[in-house]
């Protein structure tokens, strides 16, 4: 039975083994900083760059491949395309000679029909007017025909010549006749330019003329208003004398109290006449002003009573306001003293909580044991 386990033993030891191992190399590699960068396997990322460089190698070659064939079809294309071109010369040539030596157009039996030279060598239908193959139903000779075009053309040439030159001259003496025309304008221009400085001094000289005689008429006129204007304020003066005397010495000045009597009834008085009352008036009226006045004195003292209750309601409402007031700060003051010793006891608990966390909770200095438990496996 020992031998029968001692095998299963060696390979659980050698399966552990090769597990430490592994646990071990995988440890070097974490925790060595030359190989790793936070997470990376360096020998694994140097793999894949040096398989994709292969890789790189690889598709060049492939390419290079596909290049020089390319390169080499093309060239065998470029050979086939101009043999063929040559080819296609050939034969066209070859058919060109043939046809030059066999095929001439002479030698076509409807040669006469398409022949290009066939209008220069038939004759005219008409050689000229008095031609004898020009019959009536010939259809030869029509109105308007010019056989004698060119005779008739260098004419007209000629003709056109001396048109140009008449025209020429024309315009020559055109010219000429324009400074003429503007030199004598020039002249009358000035004579007119003469004539008028001519004219103007002589309407400067009427207009000083008018002016002095305006001033002069205006002088006399001035003058005439002036005396008419002295004549106007004379008998303004001496009318305003006459109706100072005639207040005076009349009704209105004078206060006759009968001129304010008026028609209606006798106690009714002309307003623009009337001129103040008499005495049993005036007495009456002061009468009636001292009862006014004594009237008036009552009211004031019953106002001042209705003042005098109403600042009484008002000092008893604002004392009762006081009252109030004093009764509310007390429980103020009373509600603020039981909240200051609120606070005061929460203000204890607190600081001996404080006190308690860093005496005994917080009281704990990790040792080097606590940070050696860390960084011993890799997992």
């Amino acid at each position: 039975m020992h031998k029968v386990d001692l095998p299963a033993d060696v390979r659980e030891d050698a399966v552990l083994e090769r597990r430490r191992n592994k646990e071990l190399q995988r440890r070097s590699r974490i925790f060595n900083t030359h190989v790793r960068t936070i997470g990376i396997d360096k020998k694994a990322l140097d793999a894949q760059i040096r398989e994709k460089k292969i890789k790189d190698e690889i598709d060049k070659k492939i390419h290079a491949a596909y290049a020089t064939d390319m390169t080499q079809n093309e060239k065998i294309s470029t050979l086939l395309e101009e043999r063929q071109e040559q080819d296609t010369r050939n034969l066209k040539k070859a058919i060109e000679e043939f046809r030059q030596s066999f095929q001439k157009p002479g030698t076509c039996p409807e040669f006469d029909l398409n022949d290009p030279q066939a209008q220069k060598k038939d004759i005219p239908a008409r050689i000229s007017d008095n031609d004898p193959r020009c019959t009536i139903a010939g259809l030869q000779k029509f109105l308007g025909e010019d056989l004698n075009s060119k005779h008739r053309l260098k004419f007209q040439q000629e003709q056109l010549r001396e048109w140009s030159m008449q025209q020429q001259q024309e315009l020559e003496k055109a010219r000429a006749d324009k400074i003429i025309k503007e030199i004598l304008y020039d002249q009358k221009r000035k004579a007119l330019d003469q004539i008028t400085a001519e004219l103007q001094q002589s309407e400067e000289h009427s207009r000083q003329a008018v002016c002095t005689a305006t001033q002069n008429f205006n002088m006399a006129l001035a003058s005439e208003i002036k005396v008419k204007k002295q004549i106007e304020k004379q008998q303004e003066e001496e009318d305003n004398m006459t109706e100072i005397l005639n207040l005076i010495n009349g009704d209105l000045l004078s206060e006759n109290p009968e001129q304010a009597a008026s028609a209606v009834g006798p106690h009714r008085v002309v307003p623009d006449r009337w001129k103040g009352m008499s005495v049993v008036e005036l007495k009456e009226i002061k009468q009636i002003q001292l009862e006014q006045a004594k009237e008036k004195t009552r009211q004031k003292e019953e106002e001042k009573q209705r003042e005098a209750e109403w600042d009484y309601h008002r000092v008893k409402t604002a004392r009762m306001a006081i009252l109030l007031e004093r009764q509310q700060e007390r429980l103020r003051r009373n509600f603020r003293k039981t909240l200051d010793a609120a606070n005061m006891q929460l203000a204890h608990e607190n600081k001996e909580q404080q006190k308690h966390l860093h005496s005994v909770v917080y009281s704990y200095v990790p040792t080097a044991q606590y940070f050696e438990q860390f960084n011993k496996t890799n997992r």
